[in-house]
């Protein structure tokens, strides 16, 4: 039987403003023993509080051994991991590479 996947999609800011939101959506989703895609495209601006809630949200994921993928990665998003150089680590490698 297939797992059923959980998708997340995060739009407008993934900032210090509104993380809290954003990780109850995501420890939600997490907490719902699906796969857990997180849809990036629609992220207009992105901080370290958004990187620290994707590393975050991928500890909680390994933890319960939940599998999770982030894709559609904004430009918003792709600068701040590229600039960590962390892209690699967020299955932004391929979508950076393709633009």
């Amino acid at each position: 039987m297939a797992q059923k996947t959980t998708t997340v999609v995060i739009e407008g800011e993934m900032t210090i403003a509104n993380v809290g939101l954003t990780r109850e959506q995501l420890l939600e989703a997490l907490g719902s023993g699906c796969s857990v895609e997180v849809d990036l495209s629609r992220v207009n601006e992105f901080d370290s509080a958004g990187l620290q809630l994707m590393i975050a949200a991928r500890r909680e994921a390994t933890l319960h051994e939940v599998p999770l993928h982030f894709f559609g990665h904004s430009s918003a998003v792709r600068n701040v991991l590229q600039l960590c150089a962390l892209s690699d680590q967020f299955d932004a490698a391929a979508v950076t590479a393709a633009t």
